[in-house]
């Protein structure tokens, strides 16, 4: 099954373009500097592919660790108005919790799926290589226990970008970027690190989903 059925398959939440990608109300290229090409389909926004390939031979994964970046700005941002500082160690716990968290997240769906994963290159294996960009913490619960401005309708955003490769060639097969947002309570609710990390694991589970249920359809298994 070739690669543009994949991403049809995985009816993926709405793409949205980052400011590295695109600017605002500037045409979409078609093509990419590697010579990817733009899949146009209703369910998507962003996806770029390698004509005709195809992810069917591909039987097991090699997940990449997740590289995880903020917001920019954020830091100072969250600062500003706060005299409970975010350090420069609450960053990087939160980033590597997070990355902790995806690896969890998505290696238990794939596996529950029936996908070996892998830490070594074959012919079989694709390598998967994810980003965390744009992470916005709204409210972070940091090592401070009396900080501030912690009450929000929703614990924050943060963007997937991912980069399928062939594990032995190296050559870059597609790539994709997919924007979510936790969801809105209505209310304001104290935010604490179980809440968002609750609200982190909800949107990277989706995002497995949607992973695993496109790898399936690259394989032809029906969900």
């Amino acid at each position: 099954m070739k690669f543009s059925t994949l991403f049809r398959a995985l009816k993926l939440l709405p793409l949205v373009l980052a400011s590295s990608i695109a600017m605002a109300n500037e045409e979409i290229p078609a093509t990419t500097v590697e010579g990817l090409q733009l899949i146009k389909d209703s369910n998507l926004a962003l996806v770029y592919a390698e004509p005709g390939a195809d992810l069917g031979q591909y039987n097991r994964i090699y997940l990449d660790d997740a590289y995880i970046s903020f917001r920019k700005h954020w830091q100072r941002d969250q600062n500003r108005f706060s005299p409970h500082k975010v350090m420069a160690e609450d960053m990087a716990k939160m980033k590597a919790e997070l990355a902790s968290l995806f690896r969890e997240v998505f290696s238990r769906t794939l596996e529950e799926g029936g996908y070996e994963l892998v830490t070594e290159r074959a012919e079989d294996v694709l390598l998967i290589k994810p980003a965390i960009i744009n992470l916005d913490v709204f409210a972070p619960d940091t090592m401070d226990a009396n900080r501030g401005n912690s009450f929000t309708e929703t614990a924050g955003e943060m963007t997937l970008y991912l980069e399928l490769y062939d594990s032995v060639t190296d050559d870059l097969i597609a790539k994709a970027l997919d924007r979510r947002m936790d969801r809105e309570t209505g209310y304001f609710q104290w935010q604490t690190r179980i809440n968002n990390r609750a609200a982190a694991n909800r949107i990277l589970q989706v995002w497995a989903n949607v992973l695993k249920e496109g790898l399936d359809g690259a394989r032809g298994i029906n969900g």
